[in-house]
């Protein structure tokens, strides 16, 4: 079996699509994209093809090896991400044509389905405990809000207050058995970070995720020694060498890579592994398309370390698009009292709606993520 080509598809809301052809008939997709720099990523995956076209699909470690490896410069969102999406696609590939799914290939499934997680907002406060309110009737047991609007290296203690009756206003809407998490989006330095942390202690969160950017690892085991909450990072850590650093360095209790920006499955299974070494959690990031959230749940059943994963249908982003829309079976993604079903079919366990996305990459788009400034008119961490 030999590729053959590499098509991207840049579709609504912010998503970019690869399927990779064989000259065997099966084709594979993957999600290769970094949210605000598509475009971009989708002109890495072009560069990328050089290597590809010709090989054998089924070769997925060493293609994987000379895709990182063999262009010297190595790392960082855009080559990772591009890397990743080619490497879901190549799984997909090998699952088809061993009509198995992707997790079977990897040792077979540990679970049957993995608790998930509901997005409700929070940048701009002002409905996010009815939106906590509403997924709980929806039949989710945990959600995740943004804990706050742009913050100084030193703010004031009214930014904190609101915080904390935001917070407070989610806990009352759903009681306090449900998981809250909390991120502060890298938009916090320490010393608020301190502040917040030790604020933050009677709410019983879930994980505050963030609480500084990945930048400062070295401060992260004394915020953790405030003992808030188990802090959860990683969404913008992209390899293996990257958790290594927050592995040593500690204080980390849950890892988030994302499959779409850390090296697709075949890094992020890596990744995983070194976590459960440390007795660290995994909690895959996935604020993004379908093909991504069936890459990550046939990580999540085989990773033993794996305890709730993020997953994006209904959040604000998708207002032109949702999930569902690109699959043709739109109850492949099976949600059930709190859990997704892992899928079973063969590769990624999905159908794309290849026609419709075509129609779509028609449309396309030119998402970016907002700039925001202080009051000060100094640039602010978004």
């Amino acid at each position: 079996m030999k590729i053959t080509q590499l098509t991207s598809f840049l579709v609504p809301p912010r998503w970019l699509f690869l399927r990779i052809d064989t000259d065997a008939g099966i084709s594979g997709w993957g999600e290769p994209v970094v949210e605000g720099r598509a475009q971009t990523v989708a002109a890495a995956v072009d560069e990328l093809a050089d290597y590809l076209i010709g090989k054998d699909p089924r070769h997925i470690e060493d293609l994987w090896n000379v895709m990182y490896r063999g262009g010297f410069y190595r790392g960082g969102p855009i080559l990772m991400s591009a890397i990743a999406g080619i490497d879901q696609a190549l799984w997909d590939i090998k699952g088809k044509h061993h009509g198995v799914p992707v997790h079977e290939l990897l040792g077979g499934p540990v679970r049957e389905r993995i608790r998930v997680y509901s997005w409700i907002g929070g940048d701009r406060p002002a409905d996010t405990a009815q939106a906590a309110r509403a997924a709980v009737e929806r039949g989710f047991t945990a959600v995740k809000m943004n804990g706050t609007e742009e913050m100084h290296f030193v703010d004031s203690h009214a930014k904190v207050d609101r915080v904390l009756e935001n917070v407070q206003a989610v806990r009352d809407a759903v009681g306090p058995h449900i998981g809250l998490g909390v991120d502060f989006h890298g938009r916090v330095h320490k010393p608020m970070a301190k502040v917040l942390m030790r604020e933050l202690m009677p709410y019983k969160l879930m994980f505050i995720e963030e609480p500084i950017l990945s930048e400062h690892l070295e401060a992260i085991p004394e915020l953790a020694a405030i003992g808030a909450a188990p802090i959860a990072l990683g969404e913008r850590l992209y390899t293996r060498y990257d958790f290594k650093r927050v592995l040593e360095t500690g204080g980390v209790d849950i890892i988030q890579p994302d499959p779409s920006h850390a090296g697709g499955i075949t890094e992020t299974r890596k990744i995983a592994a070194m976590a459960e070494a440390y007795d660290v959690a995994l909690a895959l990031h996935c604020p993004l398309g379908p093909i991504a959230l069936a890459a990550n749940l046939q990580l999540d059943a085989v990773c033993h370390n794996a305890f709730i994963q993020e997953q994006g249908l209904g959040i604000h982003y998708n207002a032109s698009n949702d999930l569902l829309d690109y699959v043709t079976d739109r109850k492949v993604f099976a949600y059930e009292n709190g859990y997704v079903a892992i899928p079973g079919g063969a590769g990624l366990g999905i159908e794309i709606n290849e026609a419709y996305v075509a129609e779509r990459a028609q449309v396309g788009h030119r998402w970016r993520n907002p700039l925001w400034r202080h009051d000060d008119g100094s640039v602010a961490e978004w």
